[in-house]
């Protein structure tokens, strides 16, 4: 299978929503038997086009009462200075999501923190800590009405 098909898209998009539909409720959703629906399931793990299933956890269920998405820009822009913040950041809980993006700033975060008192001290003693820090911006979410990450 090199090439991702209709009943392999489908396949993907309803376990990307549904990720613990039993083979038998997938088979039955996409019109496969369900022997057929298990073999594509596990050529698409064994190509590692599915990496991994997930739990989607409700923060504020969890005591995460702030969730912001931070830029970062870098004053230094060796690939040593970027290895080390990465490596900061996959250590740090309250990172959920670390990217190196296009742009004036090199990264963009997703940060989780139970209040604003949280934030700020990962923020000044975490963030602030670190040798190539120039800027940070912060962008508070106030609500999600679409958030379809697993």
């Amino acid at each position: 299978m090199s090439e991702i098909d209709g009943k392999s898209e489908e396949i993907l998009r309803i376990l990307s929503r549904e990720g613990r539909l039993t083979n038998i409720e997938l088979a039955d959703r996409v019109g496969l038997s369900p022997s057929a629906c298990l073999r594509r399931v596990q050529e698409l793990e064994r190509q590692r086009v599915i990496t991994g299933y997930r739990a989607v956890i409700d923060p504020a269920l969890t005591g995460i009462g702030f969730i912001a998405y931070v830029t970062v820009g870098l004053s230094k822009h060796t690939k040593a200075a970027q290895a080390e913040f990465e490596r900061l950041m996959r250590a740090a809980p309250q990172v959920r999501e670390c990217h190196n993006i296009t742009g004036t700033v090199e990264y963009l975060l997703r940060v989780e923190a139970r209040d604003l008192a949280a934030y700020k001290q990962f923020h000044t003693e975490y963030m602030g800590a670190f040798p190539f820090l120039d800027r940070i911006t912060t962008m508070v979410v106030m609500g999600s009405p679409k958030d379809e990450r697993a």
